[in-house]
């Protein structure tokens, strides 16, 4: 068994049996028992009132709320007025300006500990003597006995808590087996025997180390959690800037979605009209032509009634009469589609397309990544190709570049591919095609072919593009080529590509910007930029840099 430690080498903290407290004057203690929760039986904490008027500590009635809550049965603890749902709690702001005040003017009453001996007047305890189980003041202090059986510590109306439970004797020392205060027979007799013991204060100044420990941990924890919140209050100004530009952008795009709507309805319109109206204009047209056939007849029938030859023979305008074919195949091909109109399939095309355009210009406006700079892969360039020291511009050059021929290298057309891929998100990049009036823009698989008809962008199921070539305009899938009226007027057009919902888009960067055309596939392989130069250079400009960009279109 470890010696015993000396157990008086500084104050402790013990309990006492209960011992009798003098009263309080009479205004104080009619005050204080005004003052008290009749939950808690302490002095209110942030009052409240009920509607039937009695007051609660705030946690007090909560705790009791939730626990009615759960019978169903909710009622005032005091009065039992019952309650349809749960009340409201109406802070009680006079009853907490007088607990402040009465708390501050008996700051040592509060604890409720008075001096054992001044029985004239309640005088507030300021230490508790073990030995003696007394409160006392500091003028019974000074004269109290100071010999080692007396040990003094903080005043306490518990004091059952500082006796041992077993032999009713001051709990002295600390069992570190058992992590428990002990007294001087536990640990000689009890069932303490042989266990390592301490002095409460050597137990109490690890502990404290060992709560000092904890301390620094929460302190750098709180350190990282006030910067983590600084941090976020910055992001949050930062926000809310750009939320007062997303909002005039959003109203901005309303407005012209509104219009677009407008447009798109007009044309929607026109198109369910101008059915009729076509037939209607075809009627007359055949109507003028069926007096004209009947005016030939007529000529034709006094001809044939003549008698005279040589007036027949001399008519001069028998070959217009004879003419019976002029424009019957442009009217039989106008009949038929005008009697195979498509109808309300045809109207639903142009909804379709148009409501197709503007959920586009709305997915580009709000989420779109942009794209790094696009670098071009000299390894797949076609030797009539030059690429730039950046690798972002590529020319036909002049004269054959003898490249190193690599399984990569396009053979057969002068193209070159981005040396970034694409396999997730949305992106998008532009390319000055200023400088050419010749190329094809797009984006295609890694797997394309790099030699033979099906390697060009455009002409195989692996690739999609946009083509301009005599002054012609043209997208082009798996060889299906579409022609684009009217002409783009820029000279920069934007690739847009969303690859999750498997969507690849061009734009004309004129003022609004216009877009295009949209392919609209599932995905199967990374994607990448490629390019096919006729004539001239082309340059890759990659993302835009700045929100009024994208803002436009």
């Amino acid at each position: 068994m470890s010696p015993l430690p000396h157990p008086h080498s500084s104050p402790v903290s013990e309990t006492f049996s209960f011992v009798s407290l003098i009263p309080l004057a009479m205004a104080s203690a009619d005050l204080r028992a005004e003052l008290k929760c009749s939950v808690c039986l302490n002095i209110y904490t942030d009052p409240v009132t009920l509607r039937c008027g009695h007051n609660f500590c705030r946690v007090c009635i909560d705790r009791v709320l939730d626990t009615q809550e759960g019978s169903g049965d909710l009622f005032c603890p005091v009065c039992r007025k019952r309650f349809r749902s749960r009340p409201a709690l109406q802070r009680n702001t006079t009853l907490h300006n007088i607990v402040g005040h009465f708390v501050s003017a008996h700051p040592d009453q509060e604890s409720g500990v008075f001096c054992t001996h001044c029985v004239d007047s309640p005088v507030p305890a300021v230490r508790s003597c073990l030995h003696c189980e007394a409160f006392l003041c500091d003028k019974h202090l000074r004269v109290h006995k100071t010999s080692p059986p007396h040990v003094l510590c903080d005043p306490t109306l518990s004091m059952e808590s500082r006796k041992c439970s077993v032999h009713k004797k001051i709990l002295e020392y600390y069992c570190t087996e058992d992590e428990t205060c002990i007294c001087v027979s536990c640990s000689l007799a009890g069932e303490h025997r042989g266990h390592q013991v301490e002095t409460l204060n050597e137990a109490s100044e690890k502990k404290k180390e060992t709560l000092r420990n904890v301390l620094q941990k929460l302190l750098t924890k709180r350190e990282e959690t006030e910067e983590s919140v600084q941090s976020l209050q910055e992001h949050r100004r930062k926000v809310e800037e750009e939320a007062a530009g997303d909002t005039e952008r959003v109203t901005d795009l309303f407005i012209e979605l509104r219009r677009c709507l407008e447009d798109l309805e007009k044309r929607v319109l026109r198109e369910i009209s101008g059915r009729a109206e076509r037939i209607s204009i075809f009627i007359r047209d055949l109507e003028i032509k069926k007096e004209e056939l009947s005016r030939k007849m007529r000529h034709i029938e006094e001809l044939c009634n003549m008698t005279d030859p040589l007036t027949v023979l001399q008519e001069s305008d028998t070959g217009d009469l004879c003419d019976t074919e002029d424009g019957d195949n442009e009217d039989r091909e106008r009949h038929e589609k005008l009697l195979h109109d498509g109808g309300g399939l045809d109207v639903a095309g142009v909804l379709h397309t148009g409501l197709s355009d503007i959920i586009t210009e709305v997915n580009v406006y709000f989420y779109i990544e942009i794209a790094a700079d696009i670098l071009l892969d000299g390894n797949t360039a076609n030797n009539d190709l030059q690429i730039s020291d950046d690798r972002t511009t590529v020319s036909v050059s002049d004269r054959k570049q003898n490249h190193p021929e690599t399984p990569e290298r396009f053979q057969n057309y002068s193209q070159v591919m981005s040396s970034q891929s694409f396999s997730s998100g949305r992106h998008y990049w532009e390319v000055d095609v200023g400088g050419s009036d010749g190329w094809t823009v797009g984006m295609c698989y890694p797997s394309i072919e790099r030699r033979g008809g099906e390697s060009e962008i455009g002409f195989n199921k692996k690739s999609w593009a946009l083509k301009r070539y005599n002054n012609q305009y043209s997208v082009i899938h798996d060889s299906d080529e579409t022609p684009l009226p009217p002409n783009p007027s820029s000279n920069r057009v934007m690739i847009y590509l969303d690859y999750e919902v498997g969507r690849i888009s061009f734009y004309d960067l004129c003022d609004p910007t216009r877009h295009l055309h949209t392919f609209t596939t599932t995905f199967t392989e990374p994607l990448h930029a490629g390019i096919c130069v006729y004539k001239g250079c082309i340059k890759m400009c990659g993302g835009a840099e700045d929100d009024e960009e994208l803002g436009s279109i």
